[in-house]
């Protein structure tokens, strides 16, 4: 007996002792030390000026074998070749800020487009816009691509019968193709505007071509039956008075990055009218703020760090890194800043039509079928089924013809 409370006091001592050891373990789990804050410091200012800056000084190319390096809004460019300025079938515009460079697949091709849409659709040919950069890279105005050498603006614009001074690159406009925001212009879009952008986008290489989502429209309603070309025709912004092309990566050009192929859709559905859904909004919001709003921030542009690692060989190849003064600006960049916009402004609604397009909206937003307002407010997103012809679509073009120029530019 006494062995056995002997026996019943050491297990109550052993007991206690693990409870007090196991206890603050326990207590540990249940209550985690207190994470210290996280705070969320300002990323540190990249040290030199943008990459833009940078790029848009350079006047030569880099003296390097020809090649597109990282993607299309990121990227530099080796090796750039000039378009000549002018050609049989083409005259490069604006010559002022020196971005007619590619890769020498981007210049096989404009010839080639400018030979054929001449020859077998009867365009008189192409007034360029903006290629690349001579070392590509970002630009100080215009464009968040084109940096690769694989992107081409084409104007919409038929090249004159005669060879354009360099005056009047600089200050010739391109030619508008819409009537108010959601309308292609029926006085200034003919159905040779339809095969150019046909015949851009019929060959193996190119990957896309950019257009205004009102331009997209009526191409979807005049292709006709041989539809394979729209895929790659995409809507994009501020495409109302050129085109883009965008080329593929050429074969074997290590680094140069591909975006997705198409889907194999021709985009005249479900997308398109999204695209006009969108046109709807950005008119509304296109209209003086809220005094007091604060306006939305701006992404920082990109730094020499933000591009490929081989794109600093790029920019400095032949000595070709841009003065830099000593208050970080880049003088040389800077004069490209002053040049003329391509093109003319986009087109706004006027206050009659806002006002329609307001009240179509805040009804459908509750829920209520509406009337038919007022035409450039309530341009149809849908297109028209893709077997309809060309000729029963809207008002008939003025001409199915423009003069051809002469084919020997001085």
């Amino acid at each position: 007996m006494h062995r056995l409370a002997l026996c019943l006091a050491l297990l109550l001592i052993c007991g206690a002792v693990s409870a007090e050891q196991i206890k603050p373990a326990i207590k540990a789990a249940a209550k985690p030390p207190v994470a210290a804050k996280k705070t969320t410091a300002k990323p540190a200012k990249p040290k030199g000026p943008p990459a833009k800056m940078l790029f848009g000084a350079v006047s030569a190319p880099a003296p390097l074998a020809a090649r597109a390096i990282g993607s299309y809004a990121r990227g530099c460019l080796a090796g750039g070749v000039s378009l000549p300025i002018n050609g049989p079938d083409w005259q490069v515009m604006r010559l002022s800020r020196n971005r007619n460079w590619g890769t020498p697949q981007l210049l096989d091709y404009l010839e080639r487009l400018a030979s054929d849409a001449r020859a077998r659709d009867g365009w008189p040919g192409l007034l360029v816009g903006d290629m690349a950069q001579p070392r590509g890279g970002p630009m100080i105005t215009g464009h968040s691509s084109h940096q690769i050498g694989l992107d081409a603006d084409v104007w919409l614009t038929p090249m004159p019968d005669r060879t354009l001074t360099p005056q009047e690159r600089e200050d010739i406009s391109a030619t508008s193709m819409l009537k108010d925001p959601f309308t292609v212009d029926p006085a200034v879009w003919t159905p040779l505007h339809t095969k150019l952008i046909k015949r851009a986008a019929s060959y193996p290489q190119v990957s896309r071509i950019f257009v205004h989502p009102a331009i997209k429209k009526v191409l979807c309603q005049q292709a006709g039956k041989d539809r394979a070309w729209l895929g790659k025709v995409r809507p994009w912004w501020g495409h109302f008075y050129h085109f883009h092309i965008r080329l593929k990566c050429p074969p074997g050009m290590d680094g140069c990055e591909n975006q997705r192929p198409p889907t194999g859709d021709d985009g005249c559905g479900t997308e398109l009218a999204n695209w006009f859904s969108m046109l709807r909004k950005a008119e509304l919001a296109s209209r003086p703020a809220v005094p007091g709003a604060k306006p939305a921030p701006k992404k920082p542009p990109l730094s020499l760090g933000d591009l490929p690692k081989e794109c600093m060989t790029v920019l400095t190849a032949g000595g070709g890194m841009p003065t830099i003064a000593p208050d970080g600006t880049v003088p040389a960049a800077l004069k490209t800043e002053a040049g003329k916009d391509a093109g003319p402004p986009a087109p706004h609604l006027d206050p009659e039509a806002l006002a329609a397009l307001k009240a179509e909206m805040s009804k459908s937003k509750s829920g209520k079928k509406t009337a038919p307002a007022a035409a450039p407010a309530t341009a149809e997103a849908t297109p028209a089924p893709a077997a309809q012809p060309a000729s029963t679509v809207g008002p008939a073009s003025p001409s199915d013809s423009v003069p051809l120029p002469d084919r020997k530019p001085q």
